[in-house]
């Protein structure tokens, strides 16, 4: 991968500062002279947030969004379309012009791939795609073949995912390989929104209670971004084009549990508050099988939970005292060359 020239989308996003952090963090440790030209509508506003960027002279900046942005004359090697809309964005408040803006992005970036002439494309998808998690399948497997109702609105999100997938599969032209991710902890996660996690973390660094407002029963599985970052680089170089690899920790945790280990590990006696009535219709479980991503590729999680959760809140504790969030480079794993 050394000296190649990156197209990504998303760029700005949770996962694409942790994606620019590990560029720059290799080129400066390694040499590698990667760079990457970056999509974003509002570029100043991710500099003003992460403003040690600003100096980087890797990264050049591209406004816009995918549905809608000039076609750049610059030679792109590989294409990362990391960017995602939800229903939960300001930005689409409608789930049918979220899956519009899904549809059109993905046209759009397709479009530019096959202009480009990129030697691959990683696609981040999302386990949405599977639809519910039976109650006796303990992890999702990329194999399974269940579905979101498509006539639940609630559904969009997943939907959305399953016609962005499906939008690759039909343009065999672009080599294009799948990511899909399920959840994630760590620095630049968003605090407030339709993260649990984040809001857990939010309510605790604010002294408490960390409010559950479900039952707590509820399992999910957490990666720090260092491995994710890892996992996407390897899925993008050596992952089998029209193939998706789940993306994420296979270590279910109930979300009462997860809110009781950041509690003990925030410290000063935090209460945790479970506000929600038993769910009678069973545990909801989201929750990936890795061993397509471990035995093809070779990958593993290097960071357990309670690592993830104490490299988290040293970060939020830092970034509180010196109001100037960066990120935490004993985070960074410099993937080896390629």
């Amino acid at each position: 991968m050394a000296g190649a020239q990156l197209f990504i989308t998303g760029g700005t996003g949770f996962f694409g500062t942790w994606l620019l952090e590990t560029i720059a963090a290799a080129n400066d440790a390694l040499q590698v002279a990667v760079g990457a030209t970056v999509l974003s509508r509002d570029p100043e506003r991710f500099l003003l947030r992460v403003p040690h960027m600003a100096s980087r002279r890797e990264f050049e900046w591209l406004r816009g969004s995918p549905a809608s942005f000039p076609f750049p004359a610059t030679r792109h090697d590989y294409l990362l379309h990391l960017a995602t809309a939800t229903s939960a964005d300001p930005r689409h408040t409608e789930p049918i012009e979220m899956l519009h803006t899904k549809l059109t992005g993905i046209h759009n970036v397709l479009r530019h791939a096959r202009q480009a002439g990129v030697r691959r494309m990683l696609v981040t998808s999302s386990g949405a795609v599977y639809g519910p998690q039976p109650a006796a399948l303990n992890r999702i497997p990329e194999t399974w073949q269940g579905a979101p109702d498509p006539l639940n609105p609630s559904s969009a999100y997943g939907e959305g995912k399953r016609l962005v997938e499906q939008m690759c599969a039909l343009t065999p032209e672009v080599p294009c390989v799948i990511a899909r991710c399920f959840s994630f902890i760590g620095p630049h996660l968003p605090l407030h929104g339709r993260f649990a996690a984040g809001n857990f973390l939010r309510d605790a660094m604010s002294g408490g209670p960390i409010v559950v407002n479900g039952d707590g029963t509820a399992r999910r599985s957490y990666m720090h971004p260092a491995d994710l970052v890892v996992w996407l680089l390897k899925i993008l170089l050596h992952g089998e084009t029209r193939r998706a690899y789940n993306v994420g920790s296979d270590q279910g945790v109930s979300i009462g549990d997860l809110a009781r280990q950041i509690a003990g590990q925030v410290g000063g006696n935090l209460s945790v508050e479970i506000r929600g009535e038993p769910d009678r219709s069973g545990v909801h479980s989201y929750v990936p099988q890795t061993d397509r991503a471990r035995d093809e590729l070779g990958l593993q999680l290097t960071l357990d939970l309670p690592a993830t959760l104490q490299r988290t809140i040293d970060w939020l504790r830092t970034a509180i005292d010196t109001r100037e969030p960066r990120m935490a480079t004993s985070s960074l794993r410099i993937p080896a060359r390629h």
